[in-house]
């Protein structure tokens, strides 16, 4: 199904009507300009993946209109439309930077069969990027959960990731949240469109709605171009709002109005557009308390909470540390596992007792720093931070004990004694062949016994 939005720029009322209505019914998303200047207002105030554009209207040149949209950064592609059947003419909006021209009379098919052309190469774009990840995360290798918590939280997300339900997912700052984010995009039929995280923590409250929905050149002091929103850069895919619990009240109502209309509106923009995107929310802060407060918007928050999912803390999920650190550990060997650190079996123990207040995020900074400290193929506890070391009282295993019955010949001399009194019992008193089993020789055999009865 076409998801791209067409702008038809021509002056003939009759020609735009009957484009914008076969483009309409083909399944695009269609606006009209009856000329250069009304066009050049929809495409700084839009966001349009496709211009049709009359070369020849009155007010204005389809090429001059071009050339004002590449000078304003507008990367919409143009088609142009033209009655001339000279050559010179198609140079020229080629160079101009048009994708494509088309001769009037315009027949629907051909005209359907490029803009499918456009939609396949932007996908291709698309589907490159995609690629270009997965290249990058194809050695990664794959980490498996062993704690009830854990394996709780992975079916949980199994059975939600193929839907197209918003998931708030909820846990400490550094439990993983937004890897389990990426997991539920991944097991989506969305997985092959763009996965786009948010930190709206990070961006300031002032260009929240300009991060979120674009905004047209000249919205604001700053806005020399039109810029395409996160909500746009994810189209068709899933847009992952971390940290939700810091969107302030003015750009919550405007959140939840996105996400229940599933559409935007540039700022400075009157033109509204559709998106097709999936929501994942996250936050570490307790949502229902701050609702009391009212601090969040309730209706907000039963719209982002359709399918919650808690992570638990890593200190109440130790089972899971050996696997973590193994994970990490072979991840920072990059492409060759086989330089993958090993760690030690007392600063495993280290790792293993510590309550990791930072949780999964403090883990991975531990392991990467001994990674860079240590000197030998494996991390003992000298390469783990002092203060992780002071904090914590590992449960080693109990030293050997070592009896008190004599020096270290002493010692053996018995053990060797109780082999060969063992052997001469197995073959029936016959010490040669008791001999022949040992590998010794039988004057062997009989000086050892006799060196056990000098030293009693």
């Amino acid at each position: 199904m076409p998801s791209s939005h067409v702008l038809v720029i021509d002056d003939e009322p009759a020609l735009r009507q009957i484009l914008a209505t076969a483009l309409g019914k083909a399944g695009y998303w269609v606006e009209m300009a009856a000329g250069a200047e009304p066009a050049m207002a929809l495409l700084a105030g839009g966001d349009f993946d496709v211009a049709l554009c009359d070369i020849r209207m009155p007010d204005g040149s389809g090429l001059d209109v071009l050339r004002r949209a590449r000078a304003a950064g507008i990367d919409t592609t143009f088609v142009m439309i033209t009655a001339s059947t000279s050559l010179e003419t198609a140079v020229e909006a080629l160079r101009a930077g048009a994708h494509d021209y088309i001769l009037k009379p315009v027949r629907k098919d051909e005209l359907l069969h490029r803009l499918a052309q456009i939609e396949a190469m932007r996908g291709l774009r698309e589907e490159n990027k995609v690629l270009r990840r997965a290249v990058g995360e194809k050695t990664a290798p794959a980490l498996g959960f062993r704690s009830p918590g854990m394996l709780a939280v992975s079916r949980l997300a199994s059975k939600v990731a193929p839907t197209d339900s918003t998931v708030l997912i909820t846990g400490e700052s550094g439990t993983g949240k937004g890897v389990l984010a990426q997991a539920i995009h991944q097991q989506s039929p969305r997985a092959e469109q763009a996965f786009v995280p948010v930190n709206c923590s990070a961006i300031p409250e002032t260009l929240m709605e300009s991060e979120l929905f674009g905004h047209t050149k000249g919205a604001f002091t700053g806005a020399d171009r039109t810029r395409k929103g996160l909500f746009l850069e994810a189209d068709r895919g899933t847009l992952f709002l971390d940290e939700i619990g810091e969107l302030p009240m003015p750009m919550q109502t405007k959140l939840l109005h996105a996400i229940e209309s599933k559409k935007i509106r540039a700022v400075g923009s009157e033109q509204q557009r559709q998106v097709d995107i999936r929501i994942v929310a996250a936050t570490n802060r307790d949502l229902k308390d701050m609702i009391a407060q009212g601090r969040f918007r309730d209706d907000l928050y039963f719209r982002l909470s359709m399918f919650q999912i808690a992570v638990p803390p890593l200190r109440e999920r130790p089972e899971d540390i050996r696997d973590l650190v193994r994970f990490l550990l072979q991840r920072g060997a990059g492409p060759d596992p086989a330089s993958a650190l090993e760690i030690d079996s007392e600063a495993e123990a280290y790792l293993l007792a510590y309550a990791w207040p930072g949780n999964v995020r403090e883990l991975e900074n531990v392991i990467t720093r001994a990674r860079i400290v240590a000197e030998g193929p494996s991390i003992g506890v000298a390469d783990l931070p002092a203060a992780l070391v002071d904090a914590t009282t590992p449960r080693l295993p109990p030293a050997p004990e070592v009896p008190d019955e004599g020096g270290l010949r002493e010692q053996l001399q018995k053990v060797e004694l109780q082999i060969i009194t063992a052997a001469i019992a197995a073959a029936q008193g016959d010490r040669r062949l008791a001999a022949q089993r040992l590998r010794i020789s039988l004057s062997s055999l009989y000086r050892k016994l006799g060196e056990h009865t000098a030293t009693d």
